[in-house]
């Protein structure tokens, strides 16, 4: 199969308004999707259960008469677990593992220190009391979302974990439904779509109301968890799958084509982009991304999605490499070169770095260890990887001594006369010792 993929210069004039325009993404729902979320946040905020139950029966062409129906036990999960085989639960529990482990060293200790006059200052760190986590559900079966939404809340001592998943005509996915058991979700709701966040967000009869919503979802999803923000913590708003590959041209063109499909595949808005100093190379990974795509199944995707967003870049060396992938952003950068780590120093803004020419970005999406919840669409340059500390809140300790108290006043009350705010420098001078002057 032909594939006609956008091939660029670095040297070339307009090259970085052209790398621009290859990467914007604008993931804002329109004002029709705007207007239906925001009905159905609203009806399910004002009418609980009977609002969930009617907008899972329109949307997921469900029969059911009250929510209680909604939700599947950990016995039920247990079941589905024995209808997987064994082959693919040895997989989950050892993914599971790993993921656990990685998040492991994540954990962040409360801490504090004491200064000399006795004043006590430090930093409490407590976990949330319960999560929400969305996971897509229908024919689509996302078992390594369940971990790797799960497993850093469990790390982080999540009290409750509610696991929200659509189960569209009724069709209930038994993976789904081990991971989930694996990885402790204490409670599962068969809802999906804005009504889901929803009810996660503001509680209803029968869902609780949890403090922070995550999780991947289509359009409706991501817009319901703009809109509740603030009423519930959210992970990220995520936009479609990329990888930027970074090869020197001397790793095996079939490898790299498949790892350019590997997220060209997930839906026809995914980005796969190939750099590389050496442009019979690139002429290589394309001839081999020809002849293997017709071997895949979902090649219809995968031929859009390259043809739309994807791109092959080639620079001049591997610097310009690094610059260029520093602009990019990427969700997922492999560094396919000799010497990665020597390279990756030279990289700040990506969300998971794979180095080395036998570290495909696959093995992160499920059991290297490393979460697989990535900024997309530029925004690794200020957020990261989903962990432990998302599930985490920190707390200020401050405790003061008499004598502490006296100094730190003498400190805070010409800054809040400076403020005009004179009832907060009297509540600090009253603290100031008598007789103390400073001096």
């Amino acid at each position: 199969m032909n594939l006609n993929i956008r091939e660029f210069s670095s040297s070339a004039d307009g090259f970085r308004s052209e790398l621009e325009a290859l990467l914007a993404w604008d993931s804002v729902s329109d004002a029709g999707v705007q207007e239906a979320v925001a009905n159905i946040v609203h009806q399910v905020r004002l009418k609980g259960d009977e609002a969930v139950v009617e907008f899972t029966n329109r949307f997921d062409r469900r029969q059911i008469s009250s929510a209680a129906e909604l939700e599947i036990s950990r016995a039920e999960m247990a079941a589905a677990k024995l209808r997987v085989s064994d082959e693919l639960v040895t997989s989950l529990e050892a993914a599971a593992k790993r993921v656990h482990d990685y998040h492991e060293h994540q954990k962040q200790p409360s801490w504090q220190y004491q200064e000399e006059d006795g004043t006590v200052l430090g930093q409490k760190v407590t976990p949330l009391d319960r999560v929400g986590v969305y996971v897509p559900g229908g024919k689509a079966a996302y078992p390594s979302s369940v971990l790797m939404n799960v497993m850093p809340a469990k790390v982080a001592g999540v009290g409750e974990i509610i696991m929200v998943v659509p189960t569209p005509d009724g069709l209930v996915n038994d993976i789904v439904l081990a991971a989930a058991y694996i990885a402790g979700v204490d409670r599962v709701f068969t809802i999906g779509g804005a009504q889901a966040v929803a009810a996660l967000a503001y509680g209803t009869e029968t869902i609780p109301k949890v403090d922070k919503v995550v999780g991947p979802g289509n359009i409706y999803v991501a817009t319901a968890k703009r809109m509740v923000f603030g009423a519930v913590g959210i992970d990220m708003i995520a936009g479609p799958s990329e990888i930027l590959v970074v090869c020197d041209g001397k790793t095996d063109p079939d490898w790299i084509a498949m790892d350019l499909f590997s997220q060209a595949e997930h839906d026809q808005d995914a980005q796969s982009i190939l750099i590389s100093p050496d442009l019979a190379f690139i002429g290589k990974v394309k001839a081999a991304m020809e002849r293997l795509i017709d071997d895949q199944s979902r090649k219809d995707i995968i031929k859009v999605s390259l043809e739309e967003r994807g791109a092959f870049i080639h620079v001049k060396d591997m610097d310009e490499a690094m610059d260029i992938a520093n602009v990019v952003a990427a969700e997922h950068l492999e560094l396919s070169i000799d010497e990665p780590e020597k390279w990756a120093e030279k990289i700040r803004h990506a969300g998971a770095i794979f180095m080395g020419r036998h570290t495909p970005e696959a093995l992160g999406d499920y059991c290297a260890g490393p979460n697989h919840v990535l900024p997309t669409s530029g925004t690794a340059r200020f957020s990261s990887p989903l962990g432990v500390y998302d599930f985490q809140k920190r707390s200020s300790l401050i405790y003061c001594s008499p004598e502490g108290a006296s100094e730190l006043a003498k400190i805070a009350s010409p800054l809040a006369r400076g403020e005009s705010l004179e009832a907060h420098a009297m509540s600090a001078e009253y603290r100031i010792i008598k007789g103390d002057t400073g001096e």
